[in-house]
């Protein structure tokens, strides 16, 4: 009886000893799933990232122009037009009086008095709506600064 038992042990384990095509083509279905997504993520990731830094290039180089605006030279209503980092960037500066609508009608414009000038700044680094950025803000202008 126990020679019995041998060999049936010996015959499952002969049985069970490796794994059957079934079982090995499932899983390379399996694994080529999960690289499938694993390299999805990656590029996903990698598309995110490289927009993060073309947003903040922009966001530096807007902060810089619209820091040197106005410095050395009077706001004069208008607009220019420039590029940076080597012609990637384009930007469009446009300067115009600011007229308050509540206080149009209620207060002449005086023209000794300080002035406020309205710059609106865009950057551009492609042609799809989520490449470019638009900044709006108001500058002081003093009496001998308007015209």
């Amino acid at each position: 009886m126990r020679r019995r038992l041998r060999r049936a042990g010996r015959a499952g384990a002969a049985r069970c000893a490796g794994f059957t095509l079934l079982e090995v083509i499932v899983a390379f279905a399996l694994l080529a799933l999960a690289l499938t997504m694993l390299l999805g993520a990656l590029s996903g990731a990698a598309r995110q990232v490289r927009h993060s830094e073309e947003l903040s290039r922009a966001s530096l180089h807007a902060q810089s122009l619209l820091a040197q605006a106005g410095v050395g030279e009077a706001l004069e209503p208008g607009r220019r037009e420039g590029t940076f980092d080597r012609d990637r960037y384009r930007w469009t500066l446009e300067i115009a009086p600011y007229a308050d609508p509540a206080l149009v009608q209620a207060m002449p414009e005086r023209s000794a008095s300080p002035q406020l000038r309205q710059l609106t700044l865009e950057v551009r680094w492609g042609d799809g709506p989520a490449q470019a950025m638009r900044w709006h803000t108001l500058r002081l202008v003093p009496a001998e600064g308007v015209r």
